[in-house]
């Protein structure tokens, strides 16, 4: 039997839910079963009619599943091996050839690939549109429309969609709402709370928290839906090992205080950022001038760790920039203890060049992280010269 957390506060969810002390040694942190199978009670007898075999069910994994769905405030979660799978598994248990979907003009790209060059070979079809924009939104929904993807805050872009008005867009056309909401995590923003039908993590970045572990996760209310996606991640075998699970479980338990001091360091970056002659826009939803900021402040708890900036002497000078920071380093990924610098045109946005979601040349994207605030305002602007 689940316990009932749904009462507390986020913080202790995310130290107790799914995390009882073990019953027979009193261990007070979830083991470690590095096993691919178990002693069965008579043919067909599994042990707590889950556990035959690891790609099936894992007794690590479960408590990292029953976290996740606490923390997001659903009935449902499941994890996998990366956010990638996770995205695969939601694409392909939802869509069939002939069916539509429509994506955000600011979308992750290995997103956009798995989209624009896997599922189209599919038979399935997208359309870009701004999530910003519901009359855009609706002009691009068709008859065969299934899915509404989104993400907010968007990567690389931070653009804000309003999820509740995106969510009764979607079900008055009879199409469900993805949110990853892997930037915001469950601690700034829960988009099942805001009517959303699947949430959607790379929990590689900041649920892990420590540039350690590989992973991904989906999230649900939806009885069907779960039973679709656990029936797939088991026969195409996309899970995560104990190990993995494990991880991202010890990653969970300090989310809270993380996520404050991301938040903490991003706005003193972005205070430096504006300032700054060689910035031209900084892209941050706390601003004010961010024209998804009374959005942002409405579904979210903070603005989150993760900013963006365009250098007014283009392309080289952004360039230039990520190859000079001390602190920050050079490298793909986000939401580790640790700042990253990434040009998201030449690394993790490459797969967009050509189409609509294209980023700008000149944009350079921050994953801040928790050091001291003040040596990165230094790191950034030393960089800046």
């Amino acid at each position: 039997m689940v316990d009932d957390y749904s009462e507390l506060g986020f913080e202790t969810r995310a130290i107790h839910a799914g995390q009882k002390p073990d019953p027979r040694t009193g261990a007070v942190i979830v083991p470690i079963y590095q096993t691919s199978t178990y002693a069965q009670d008579g043919v067909g007898g599994t042990r707590e009619g889950d556990y035959e075999y690891s790609r099936t069910a894992n007794p690590t994994r479960s408590a990292l599943e029953e976290a996740l769905a606490s923390l997001e405030g659903g009935r449902h979660a499941l994890a996998f091996a990366s956010g990638m799978a996770a995205s695969d598994v939601v694409l392909r248990s939802t869509l069939r050839p002939g069916d539509h979907l429509v994506l955000g003009n600011d979308a992750y790209g290995g997103t956009f690939r798995l989209i624009d060059k896997v599922l189209s070979l599919w038979g399935v079809e997208h359309t870009v549109a701004d999530l910003a924009n519901l009359d855009e939104v609706r002009a691009a929904i068709r008859p065969e429309t299934k899915l509404i993807w989104c993400e907010s805050p968007t990567n690389p872009m931070l653009g804000i969609a309003d999820i509740a008005a995106l969510a009764g867009v979607a079900h008055d056309a009879g199409a469900r709402l993805v949110v990853d909401n892997t930037f915001a995590t469950p601690y700034l923003q829960n988009p099942l709370a805001l009517g959303a039908d699947i949430v959607l993590h790379s929990t590689t970045k900041y649920l892990g928290g420590h540039s350690d572990v590989v992973g991904g996760a989906i999230i649900t209310n939806e009885d069907e839906l779960r039973e679709q996606f656990f029936y797939l991640r088991n026969a195409a075998g996309a899970v995560p090992g104990p190990f993995d699970a494990w991880l991202t479980l010890r990653g969970i338990k300090t989310l809270a205080l993380r996520m404050e001091r991301h938040s903490d360091n991003a706005e003193k970056i972005v205070q430096a950022l504006v300032k700054h002659p060689k910035v031209a826009k900084v892209y941050y939803p706390g601003l004010p001038e961010h024209p998804g900021h009374e959005t942002a402040a409405k579904q979210m708890r903070r603005f989150g760790g993760m900013v963006s900036f365009s250098h007014v002497d283009g392309e080289q000078a952004a360039l230039e920039v990520a190859s000079r920071t001390k602190l920050f380093i050079l490298a793909e990924s986000l939401g580790g203890i640790e700042s990253l610098i990434e040009h998201p045109g030449k690394m993790t946005h490459a797969s967009t060049a050509g189409s609509t979601l294209q980023v700008p040349a000149d944009l350079l994207r921050l994953s801040v992280g928790i050091e001291d605030g003040r040596d990165l305002v230094a790191d950034l602007l030393a960089a800046l010269g």
